[in-house]
């Protein structure tokens, strides 16, 4: 049986992924997990939607096109869900800072995280003299590229460095904080094709030219199907994931219709992904837990399990 929050993750993806307004009859025969009575439905629906935008979730309410009579249809507006540029106030810049505070960005927070909007009135006071006595619950790596490269990507500047031997000429899309590292999604202008690179890894000093060089790369700035397993600096890698019935839905919601590769007797998918990233592609497989399996290629498949069996290893 479907758990209440596998059918909120099937029904959010499922209003992702449409290109137009769902009915509630669509939405019935698309996500898993629904009574078979009418009443039944429609009650735990609008519970769901209710749970949803409680969550933050833009659910739109919208005429399906082409309906007659019409009909109305649901849809989550990507824009709003994606979030824009914040444009904080003064106020809400305050309140960074105090957060600041309890999450330490390596040696000072204030160099990169002030690319947002600027040094509030008073806030570099407060730091000299002491005034704030709270200690950080979490201390984040940080790296003296960050700055440029924040800069870079909030205002369209292209940036230069070193990476891998090679120079690079990208432009930075955003950064993002995982498992331990900061890595950086960008345009390759000479590869012509988005790029991964982790932070710690830049062999040089970041350069950043004029504000406002390009526009925001469609597929690595708002695109909400970027996959992250796809960007980085290597050939991509084909590789093959089972996924069990029970998942299958959800996970094809997630990689589109033409990721599918087979549909078997017993409801599992297969579907193809095109791999850079292995840690990224390892993050994804593992987040279905036991239902999901690497088929292959080898490589990628051993990459899992020797992980898992470290992990287990450390666990013991």
């Amino acid at each position: 049986m479907t758990s209440k929050l596998e059918r909120l993750m099937n029904l959010t993806a499922a209003l992702l992924a449409t290109r137009r307004p769902l009915t509630a009859e669509e939405i019935r025969g698309r996500v898993e997990g629904y009574p078979d009575n009418d009443a039944s439905f429609r009650r735990a629906f609008e519970r769901d939607k209710d749970d949803l935008r409680q969550m933050g979730i833009p659910i739109t309410v919208a005429e399906v096109p082409h309906s007659d009579p019409p009909i109305q249809g649901y849809f989550v507006d990507r824009a709003r869900y994606e979030g824009q540029d914040p444009k904080l106030e003064p106020d809400e810049l305050a309140a960074l800072h105090v957060a600041a505070s309890l999450v330490r960005i390596g040696e000072r927070t204030d160099g990169a995280l002030w690319k947002i909007g600027g040094i509030v009135d008073g806030a570099s006071e407060v730091a000299a003299s002491g005034t704030s006595t709270a200690e950080p619950l979490v201390a984040l790596p940080t790296d003296p590229n960050l700055a440029p490269l924040f800069q870079a990507a909030t205002e369209l500047r292209v940036a230069e460095f070193v990476y891998n031997g090679l120079a690079r000429t990208v432009e930075p899309q955003r950064l993002s904080f995982t498992r331990g590292h900061w890595y950086l999604a960008a345009y390759d202008r000479v590869r012509q094709d988005d790029r991964l690179y982790r932070v710690d890894r830049i062999e040089s000093t970041v350069a950043v030219g004029r504000a406002g060089a390009f526009a925001r790369h469609s597929t690595t700035g708002n695109d909400p199907q970027v996959r992250w397993w796809e960007l980085g600096d290597g050939e991509a890698e084909r590789a093959l994931v089972l996924v069990d019935a029970d998942q299958a839905l959800f996970a094809t919601h997630q990689l589109g219709p033409d990721a599918v590769v087979e549909q078997r007797a017993d409801g599992c998918v297969v579907f193809a992904l095109h791999v850079r990233n292995a840690d990224a592609f390892r993050s994804f497989v593992l987040s279905f837990l036991d239902h999901a399996e690497v088929l292959e290629p080898a490589g990628l498949r051993a990459h899992v399990v020797d992980w898992l069996t470290a992990l287990a290893g450390d666990a013991a």
